[in-house]
């Protein structure tokens, strides 16, 4: 009854949605409470954040994976270290915008953010490397000499 009586501000206003047969079982106020102050809906907001996160244009894999990795200590602070791993390891590979990335990042199989982000930055890198390659011709010029220099 004591803490009834002193809740003050928005916490008293809490104590109007309880049943009034309910305002001294310290469960059903406890558990209003934290429907009211406790951060459990912003879990539930960070986890509909990671289903929903897509790589943006001009976002580098690496601003991707970090709030990745923000929003995983928001959505899953709760869970055992393996098991947070894996599940930014998928999170990532499926907010990965480009469609080849993204599906050889995911055939690597990482087990956990930091490999899936090295894979893909590699993947990027060696794509870059290649289209770099393919714009190089050789040119074949006649000095006047009969011989031809390249």
């Amino acid at each position: 009854m004591q803490l009834v009586t002193s809740l003050r501000g928005s916490a008293a206003e809490v104590l109007q949605g309880i049943p009034s047969n309910k305002t001294t079982d310290l469960m059903t106020i406890e558990n209003a409470l934290e429907a009211r102050f406790g951060d459990s809906h912003l879990t539930q907001f960070s986890r509909t954040q990671l289903k929903t996160r897509r790589q943006k244009p001009g976002e580098s894999l690496w601003v991707l994976a970090a709030d990745v990795e923000r929003l995983m200590s928001l959505a899953y602070a709760e869970c055992p270290r393996d098991v947070r791993d894996s599940l930014a390891a998928q999170y990532f590979v499926d907010a990965i915008r480009g469609e080849d990335t993204q599906h050889a990042t995911r055939l690597m199989d990482a087990k956990d953010l930091k490999s899936a982000l090295a894979y893909s930055m590699k993947y990027e890198a060696a794509k870059t490397v290649s289209k770099t390659f393919r714009n190089v011709r050789s040119i074949e010029v006649e000095d006047g000499t009969g011989k031809e220099k390249r």
